[in-house]
C-alpha cells in the first residue's frame, strides 16, 4: 500500500468516526426537544409565580377579614335592598352625599375609573353609596346624581336612625354642620371606600385620594386570590 493509500484510508476512518450514526442523531434531537420542553416549563412557572405574587397594595387590607353585618335600606332601584342581596359580587361601599362640593364627586370619579380599569371583571363588582345626608338625599336625588357617574351605581338611603348603625359598623363618622341656611349645609364624614368580598367579608379599605387605577389593581388581586 502506498503512502497516498494510507493517507486516504486514515482520512476515511476519521470521517467515519466523526459522522453521527442514525441512533446518535435521534438522541440529539431528543435532547433538543427535552431542552425546549424544560425552557417552556420554567417560563410557565415563572409567569405563574409572577401572576400570584402579591403586589404592592394601595389600600389597607384586613389580615383577619371580618364578616360585615347585614343591613337593609331604601335604594335607587325603587325597593329596599340588603347587603346580603349582593352575595357573589365584590361590593364597593362608599358613604357620601350628593351635595358634597369636592370629596364625594372625586371619590366617585375614582371608583368610576376603577371599573373601567377592571374591564370585563367589572361585572363581578357592585358599587353602593350610602348617603350621610338623608334629609336631602331622597332615592330619586341619589339616582339622578349617581347616574352621572355610572348607571350601575346603586344609592341607599333611609332615616338617620337607620343609617347610623350601618355607618358605625364600617367605622364611618358623619355629622351635619350648623348653618344659617336650612338647605345649604355641609356634612362632615369619613371618606373611605370599603371592599367586601362575594362571601360578605370586609377585605380592604381605601383612604380618600387613592386613584382608580390603584384600586383596580388591588381588587383584581383580591379576585385572583378568590
Amino acid at each position: 500500500m502506498t503512502e497516498l493509500d494510507n493517507t486516504l484510508t486514515t482520512t476515511d476512518s476519521a470521517q467515519a468516526a466523526t459522522t453521527p450514526t442514525p441512533k446518535q442523531r435521534g438522541n440529539g434531537r431528543r435532547l433538543i426537544w427535552v431542552g425546549a420542553f424544560l425552557v417552556v416549563v420554567i417560563l410557565a412557572a415563572a409567569a405563574g409565580w409572577w401572576y400570584l405574587l402579591p403586589p404592592t397594595l394601595h389600600g389597607m387590607p384586613l389580615e383577619s377579614p371580618r364578616a360585615a353585618d347585614d343591613f337593609t335600606l331604601t335604594t335607587t332601584t325603587g325597593k329596599p335592598m340588603s347587603l346580603s342581596d349582593f352575595r357573589g359580587k365584590y361590593v364597593v361601599l362608599f358613604f357620601g352625599y350628593t351635595y358634597s362640593p369636592d370629596v364625594c364627586p372625586t371619590t366617585l370619579s375614582d371608583i368610576q375609573q376603577m371599573l373601567k380599569q377592571l374591564g370585563a371583571k367589572r361585572e363581578d363588582v357592585q358599587v353602593l353609596m350610602v348617603t350621610v345626608d338623608p334629609e336631602r338625599d331622597t332615592a330619586q336625588q341619589l339616582e339622578t346624581y349617581l347616574h352621572y357617574f355610572d348607571p350601575s351605581f346603586i344609592g341607599m338611603t333611609g332615616s338617620v336612625a337607620d343609617i347610623q348603625p350601618v355607618a358605625k359598623q364600617f367605622g364611618i363618622f358623619f355629622e351635619k354642620e350648623d348653618s344659617a341656611a336650612k338647605d345649604n349645609y355641609v356634612v362632615d364624614h369619613t371618606a373611605v371606600v370599603t371592599i367586601i368580598d362575594p362571601k360578605g367579608y370586609v377585605r380592604e379599605i381605601f383612604n380618600y385620594g387613592v386613584p382608580g387605577a390603584d384600586m383596580a389593581s388591588d381588587v383584581a388581586y383580591l379576585m385572583r386570590r378568590g
